[in-house]
């Protein structure tokens, strides 16, 4: 399991015209990408980890401060790009599988107390941000 987490002032997602997604304040934006061999144990290490990240302003992270996620499923953070010119998606976990594990993260760290906002899994969407910082770390579980 495989997060870009980046530091953000506000952050929303759209699909087809509607916000279906959105933070107002400063917080985290997660893309999110699933593996073919993720597990449920995964999914809630990567919770864990992603509420207690300590990379909000002063060291402080989504737990200290209540500060809300916005989490993005992105399957393309498998993408092989080692040959040739056009990635594989080979390590990319299926749908089905990856939306059941996305749910997983965001239910647990729901239940760690966190506010979280989403995208629509498997549709287009336009992300847009503001970056704080820039400040943007790779996690992997």
């Amino acid at each position: 399991m495989r997060a870009v987490v980046a530091r953000v002032t506000e952050a929303s997602v759209t699909v087809e015209g509607e916000v279906v997604g959105a933070i107002d304040e400063p917080g985290l934006l997660v893309l999110l990408g699933i593996r073919t061999d993720d597990t449920e144990e995964q999914a809630a290490t990567m919770a864990r980890k992603l509420h207690e990240l300590r990379i909000l302003r002063e060291e402080r992270s989504c737990a200290d401060t209540g500060a809300p996620l916005l989490v993005v499923s992105q399957f393309t953070l498998y993408g092989e790009t080692r040959k040739g010119r056009r990635p594989s998606w080979l390590n990319a976990a299926r749908g089905e599988i990856a939306e059941k594990l996305v749910d997983s993260v965001v239910s647990e760290l729901r239940g760690r107390g966190a506010t979280v906002a989403t995208g629509s899994f498997g549709a287009m969407m336009s992300v847009r941000s503001v970056n704080d910082g820039p400040f943007t770390v790779l996690v992997e579980v």
